[in-house]
């Protein structure tokens, strides 16, 4: 796939993987993708999975058309983008690696080797000649892991942009981009919206015509939109106006209050209401929500003097990737001792500017009058904000 005249795509598609990182659904797969920039000195971007080493190297030397390698570019280290330097650089012994001095080190402990023979070792604005391609690297650090580097090409404005604006699926899923970038980037890189945010500072001064990811498609159109949903992502600000319902349930009395709640927010108007039962749910799926819509409602029972585990993980995986800036509200359940509220407050300690609604709900087993009563209440308060 050409990129532009002097950029080729040579990345893959694994439509194999079930689980990527042991833990995300990927329903469409997962792009691996790599890309070759021809020039008079020529340079080879990141590698693939391990698995396929075999398909990646022919494409790369379908490309090359004879020619072979200066450079090998290593922009992040985790191996379904590092798996095969040892190959390539024994298919092409003379190339030299490029790299943060911070990847060398990794490379020691996957490798056993840190290849100090072919180093050539780039910090933050460090540039690299390749004849009428100049590339500056920009450092990246902990998006999402240390080492990371990216790469901009100063004369045709392309952004090689590491896992930076990348997304689950296969780079041609007919699929929306946002739905799986938003999952992938709350998953993988959503702890760190400080460092996005610091990344995104840093190419405000380059103007940039095309973005290459090492997931997902190449984007070329429309480049504003990507940028704003990457700021509004990093910075913990609400992309969409709506109410996130997390629960669990355990005979069903909970459920009932969470549905007659979200009826009585469409009745009155709520821009948008999504209902997310946490146990037979995608838990990445109900993560991205949370952070996507600018309130959040918990309901759940308590549970062995606790609260239900899925609204326990779920919790702690907001938690982990910093949860902030929304306002949130109670619905708990217990037959003779509830404190579901107090747990999840506590669990939710950690977050910043949270506003907890006046409006709780507490269900004694089942639903009445007075719990009804309560719902009526809390869907007022949360529709007239």
């Amino acid at each position: 796939m050409e990129i532009t005249k002097d950029i080729q795509y040579v990345g893959v598609n694994d439509l194999r993987e079930e689980l990527f990182e042991g833990q995300f659904i990927v329903p469409n797969g997962m792009a691996y993708n790599s890309y070759v920039l021809l020039d008079e000195q020529i340079a080879v971007f990141d590698t693939v999975d391990a698995a396929f080493q075999e398909e990646w190297l022919k494409k790369i030397e379908n490309v090359l058309g004879g020619k072979t390698p200066d450079y090998l570019i290593v922009q992040h280290m985790e191996p379904d983008h590092s798996a095969n330097i040892v190959a390539f650089i024994e298919k092409y012994p003379k190339a030299k690696i490029v790299s943060s001095s911070k990847s060398f080190l990794m490379m020691k402990n996957y490798f056993g080797s840190d290849f100090s023979e072919r180093q050539m070792v780039v910090g933050d604005g460090a540039s690299l000649h390749l004849g009428k391609h100049e590339l500056t690297f920009i450092a990246a650090p902990m998006v999402h892991w240390p080492e990371v580097i990216v790469t901009y090409d100063k004369t045709e404005k392309v952004l090689f942009s590491a896992d930076a604006f990348g997304k689950f699926g296969a780079i041609d899923a007919d699929e929306d981009w946002a739905c799986e970038a938003r999952r992938y980037y709350f998953g993988i890189v959503g702890k760190y919206g400080v460092q996005v945010q610091t990344l995104l500072k840093k190419l405000a001064s380059y103007e940039i015509k095309t973005i290459c990811p090492l997931h997902g498609p190449v984007l070329k159109d429309n480049l504003e939109y990507y940028l704003r949903l990457y700021d509004t992502w990093s910075s913990y600000g609400v992309e969409s106006e709506g109410v996130l319902i997390a629960y669990t349930s355990v005979y069903g009395h909970t459920k009932e209050a969470v549905e007659l709640l979200a009826t009585r927010l469409q009745e009155k108007g709520c821009p948008k209401t999504v209902v997310c039962d946490l146990a037979r749910s995608d838990m990445a799926e109900a993560v991205e929500d949370a952070f996507r819509y600018g309130k959040l409602v918990l309901a759940t029972t308590t549970y062995n003097g606790e609260i239900f585990p899925f609204m326990r993980e779920f919790l702690a995986q907001l938690t982990e990737r910093n949860f902030q800036n929304r306002t949130v509200g109670f619905i708990e359940n217990g037959s003779w001792a509830p404190m579901a509220t107090r747990v999840m407050r506590e669990k939710l300690e950690k977050c910043k500017n949270l506003r907890y609604t006046q409006a709780t709900v507490k269900i004694l087993s089942a639903l009445s009058e007075e719990s009804r009563g309560q719902i009526e209440e809390l869907a007022d308060e949360l529709c007239k904000e």
